[in-house]
Parts: C-alpha cells; structure tokens; sequence
C-alpha cells in the first residue's frame, strides 16, 4: 500500500475505494471536468458511492447523491454531496430519454437505474457502471447513446493493468479526505461478521466494514 495509508486505511478503502477511484479516472480520460456540471452518484451510501461523493467533491465536482435513505442525508453532505434524491427517481421503470441532469454518472446499482441515469445524462456525457445492486439487467433503449452521444464505461477493478493500479492507489494516498475515510469506515471483530453481513444485504449498514481477523479489536 501508498506510504501515507497504513494498513487499516487501506483495508478501509479496500476494492470499494479503489473501484470509485477508477470511475473518476474513467470519467477523466473521456474529458470531464467540475465546469462541465454536476456529477450523480448512485447507490450513495454504499461502499463505492461513499468514495465517489468524496473524491469527486475533492476534484471540484458538484455531487448529487441517490439514496433510499433519508436518514443519511448529513452524512452524504459530510462526505461532500451537495444535493441529496431518494433514489426512487431512479430506480422505476422510466422513459427511454428524460430531462438532461447529469454531466456523468457513476453508477454501482445496474437495472432500471442505471437505464435512467443514462437517459437523464447530458449530451455527450458519460456514466461510469461499476455495480449491480440493484441487478444485472439493462432495461435500457438505445436513445441516450445515438441521440444525445452518451457514452457508458464499463469499469472492471480486477483486469486493469497494473501501471493504472498503481496510479488508483497514488491518487488515492494523495486525494483522499482520511477524515472522510473515517466516517464511511466501520471496525467489527470477526464474530460480528456474520450478523453484519445480513444488515448489509438488508441495507442498513453505510460505507465499509473493517474485519479484525485477529479479534483484538472492540466493534468501533
């Protein structure tokens, strides 16, 4: 791991922060910039969407939040979220295009969200898709795309070269907010795990859980 990110950092920032920064990357070498106006990140309290608040806020992005939990809007706005949506905006079956919103999207969720994160996305603008919770299926039409120029990016954080792995973890030691890491990150002991993997398929837990495997640390 970067010098600067010890290893508890960087478990903390695991697969989850290491696949949000390859968005931003993404999205950059297709030309994006803050002035081109405001980024969605979907599935926003999750692992990825928590890193993608705060790196985009520190690139200079303004950043829309989709979440199904009201109840988190100060934390996204603390991870720098400016603008928070209940994600059922998003997640209904919806037109094939819609009101133009969104510079770029990164999206973790798939299936009906990522079809009207695409349709809502500005001319020649870009979405990110890194994720399927929401589930594998793209109810998408081609409109988005011949229209308006779309462009969707397929992000798979376990082929990339190891020259842009090497620069995801550079910019990730160098850019990241580790008072924002502290906030998205959570400590368990390995006898937790269990009962926590439940509440993370039913949603209640944000951000990422930290294992000790070595059980020396208390739930924190």
């Amino acid at each position: 791991h970067p010098e600067r990110l010890d290893e508890r950092q960087t478990m903390a920032i695991g697969t989850a922060g290491y696949t949000a920064m390859l968005c931003l990357m993404a999205l950059e070498r297709h030309g994006l910039k803050p002035s081109d106006g405001p980024v969605l990140v979907t599935g926003a309290t999750g692992g990825v969407g928590s890193f993608a608040i705060s790196l985009l806020a520190g690139a200079g992005y303004t950043v829309t939040a989709a979440t199904g939990k009201a109840s988190e809007a100060a934390y996204l706005k603390s991870l720098g979220a400016t603008t928070i949506i209940d994600r059922a905006e998003l997640s209904a079956p919806g037109r094939p295009l819609a009101k133009e919103k969104w510079a770029a999207v990164i999206d973790s969720v798939g299936s009906h969200t990522l079809a009207n994160a695409c349709a809502s996305t500005m001319s020649e603008g870009l979405v990110a898709a890194c994720g399927l919770a929401q589930g594998m299926d793209f109810p998408a039409t081609v409109a988005p795309f011949i229209l308006r120029g779309v462009s969707l990016l397929g992000i798979n954080s376990v082929t990339q070269p190891f020259e842009r792995r090497v620069e995801a973890w550079e910019r990730l030691s160098d850019q990241l907010n580790l008072d924002a890491l502290s906030l998205m990150s959570k400590e368990i002991r390995l006898e937790s795990a269990i009962a926590a993997a439940s509440e993370l398929m039913d949603g209640k837990i944000r951000g990422r859980l930290i294992v000790d495997v070595n059980g020396q640390a208390a739930d924190r």
